[in-house]
């Protein structure tokens, strides 16, 4: 089984974000944020990064917004961590298969 280029990088996307958001961000909006997966096109141009929030609506809503607010810091810091010739559009989506679990 032959992994596809963009699944390798999106994996290595995830656990790069994460690492941010569990040691850099330091904004108090963003509480237990776990990035679950992400998804990157085959030109990796456009991530979607989905993640989950232990918490109820209002933690999402903060989380949200607050991720929305650090992209630019977040993007910065990925191509610091990851060369690749253009660092991909993030979009952050909430993850709610959890819930459904």
């Amino acid at each position: 089984m032959r992994f596809k280029r963009s699944e390798k990088v999106a994996d290595l996307v995830r656990k790069e974000i994460s690492q941010i958001l569990l040691e850099e961000l330091k904004d108090p909006r963003i509480g237990f944020v776990t990035v679950t997966r992400v998804t990157l096109s085959d030109d990796l141009r456009i991530a979607k990064v989905y993640y989950s929030v232990f918490g109820g609506e209002q933690e999402k809503q903060e989380s949200y917004l607050g991720l929305e607010s650090a992209t630019g810091y977040i993007k910065r810091e990925l191509g610091r961590r990851v060369r690749l010739k253009y660092m991909p559009e993030i979009t952050f989506l909430f993850d709610d298969s959890l819930e459904y679990g």
